[in-house]
Parts: structure tokens; C-alpha cells; sequence
């Protein structure tokens, strides 16, 4: 992955990629697309090389084109906010905020009474 930074665009830098068998991929500085551009490439690795033991740099690629004319032809939707986002929820929900911090525990903590109430009888007292 590259950044949209000048030094990274130039003619020469994209030409050497391509010799090499790299398809230089531009993102926005957005974290979102930078995910989603991670997610595709790893979709897009699995599918075209599970199964298989590519010998030279021209396999692979050609095993990636091929997957990727695949799935242009029937493109699977990425919705966020899916089965993995509300599978963190579950586990954040299973966490326990210590004092307002960004710490949180896995098991709650016992709180102790405040040092002036700790002793305080708690019975009215009878007369």
C-alpha cells in the first residue's frame, strides 16, 4: 500500500512496481478505504491461491487476474457494520470500565465501600 504522497506517484517509481509484478494501489488518507483496499486484497489472495502451489511471480498474477475478472463479473457486497462488528460489540459489552479510563477489565472488581461509610451500622438502632 502507498500513501498519496508525491514522492510516490512518480513515473519511475510506478514503472519499476509494474516490472516487478506490483500493482501500486492508491488510497485516500482515509482509514476506511485503506481497510477496505486491505480486506479486497485479502479476499482476492485467498480465492486465487487456496489450493494451489504457483512456482514463479507470473502464476500468481495470472491466478489473481483471472480471480479478479471473476469477481467483477458477480462482485460480493461488503457491508460494514456485518458479523464482525457485532461480534466486538459482544466482546466490548463482556468488558468491564475501570473509572472512566480507556482501561477495562474481563472480570469486574469488587468495590469496597467508601472509608467513611465502611463501619456505619446499618440497623436503626432500637430504643
Amino acid at each position: 500500500m502507498l500513501d498519496n504522497l508525491a514522492g510516490h506517484k512518480t513515473p519511475e517509481l510506478v514503472l519499476w512496481l509494474c516490472a516487478h509484478g506490483v500493482m501500486p494501489l492508491y488510497t485516500p488518507l482515509g482509514g476506511s478505504w485503506l481497510n477496505m483496499a486491505e480486506s479486497i486484497q485479502r479476499v482476492l489472495k485467498r480465492r486465487a491461491l487456496e489450493g494451489t502451489h504457483p512456482t514463479t511471480p507470473a502464476d500468481i498474477s495470472r491466478a489473481l487476474e483471472a480471480t479478479a475478472r471473476g469477481w467483477n463479473r458477480a462482485p460480493t457486497p461488503f457491508v460494514w457494520g456485518g458479523r464482525r462488528a457485532a461480534r466486538r460489540e459482544r466482546a466490548r459489552q463482556r468488558r468491564h470500565a475501570l473509572g472512566g479510563s480507556g482501561a477495562q477489565t474481563h472480570r469486574p472488581i469488587r468495590r469496597r465501600a467508601p472509608r467513611a461509610t465502611q463501619w456505619r451500622c446499618t440497623q436503626q438502632p432500637t430504643h
